[in-house]
């Protein structure tokens, strides 16, 4: 039925080059065979190892008492709206440790209850994670 040889009568002939289309670049050719990653996520996966996170401090009684003290003389003056700039500790998703973050704003309300503090922009901070506040009314304190 077949030929042996069935490429005896192509094997010798000139390459076609099309009159319609330009040539490829070997770069351009060579994508065509790496349409994907093969390592999808890998590069996430460095990031993810390579990021710092902070660990938690602990305060003591001392700054404990302190910062008791902070909140109870913006409860007293919460009618002056005084705004506060205030450190605290987010737990990380994803690792262990976290981040410190400040917050500034004034406090609408302190939940005595379940320890949060609310400010007037709807954010909410569990006080159990605050380790500074700063205001002007505590410039004799610090």
């Amino acid at each position: 039925m077949f030929e042996k040889d069935t490429y005896e009568d192509i094997i010798n002939l000139p390459h076609p080059i099309s009159k319609k289309r330009k040539a490829m670049s070997q770069y351009q050719r060579a994508a065509q065979f790496s349409p994907f990653s093969a390592l999808t996520g890998y590069d996430y996966a460095i990031y993810e190892a390579a990021r710092i996170t902070d660990q938690r401090m602990e305060l003591d009684e001392d700054e404990k008492l302190i910062l008791n003290r902070k909140l109870m003389k913006i409860l007293e003056n919460k009618k002056q709206r005084i705004p506060v700039k205030v450190t605290y500790f987010v737990k990380d998703l994803y690792k262990s440790g976290g981040t410190y973050q400040i917050h500034e704003g004034v406090i609408k309300k302190i939940d005595e209850i379940y320890h949060r503090i609310f400010f007037e922009d709807k954010t909410k901070i569990d006080i159990d994670n605050i380790i500074d506040i700063q205001n002007a009314l505590f410039f004799d304190e610090d």
